[in-house]
């Protein structure tokens, strides 16, 4: 049976050099691992989050005060990422997302994810368009995306939310 999640129920917080041990958990998670290659990457990243990556915002999400996921964002123009030319185009910023908790998949909190770092990231002067390449056989994803109204560049295979 599907629990019923309201909208205001998770809480995006700032993550902290405490979250690694979950967060390293959820990394070699199977449902997690099978899309976030290469995890000594992303502990780096996540260790480095006010040094080398500081421009990177992290966020730990959390239901009823508990930790269920992780996520992401930032400017494409920080990073060394050409996102198939929408970095040159200036405003492009990137997510990631991911669930950790495996009995909380597939209860609406990847939209809700989704759906703040897009009010996050629309809060910024130069934002756009966010721009998002998950593997095109992570059908969850996909799906979620067009979901919160990306759109797919077909050419490039990258999915695309324009902000208003």
């Amino acid at each position: 049976m599907r629990k019923v999640v309201k909208e205001d129920m998770i809480q995006l917080r700032k993550m902290e050099q405490t979250d690694l041990p979950v967060f390293k958990k959820w990394l070699y998670t199977p449902h997690v691992a099978r899309w976030y290659h290469d995890p000594l990457d992303w502990i780096h990243e996540v260790e480095e989050q006010d040094g080398e990556f500081c421009w990177i915002h992290h966020f730990i999400v959390e239901h009823e005060g508990q930790p269920i996921g992780f996520c992401q964002y930032y400017a494409c123009k920080d990073s060394d990422e050409l996102w198939g030319g929408y970095t040159a185009l200036g405003g492009s910023y990137s997510i990631d997302y991911m669930i950790g908790e495996f009995d909380c998949l597939r209860n609406g909190f990847g939209k809700m994810i989704v759906t703040d770092l897009t009010d996050r990231i629309a809060f910024h002067p130069d934002a756009k368009r966010i721009v998002v390449q998950p593997e095109p056989e992570n059908k969850a994803s996909c799906g979620l995306l067009l979901s919160c109204g990306f759109v797919l560049d077909t050419e490039k295979e990258i999915y695309v939310k324009l902000l208003a």
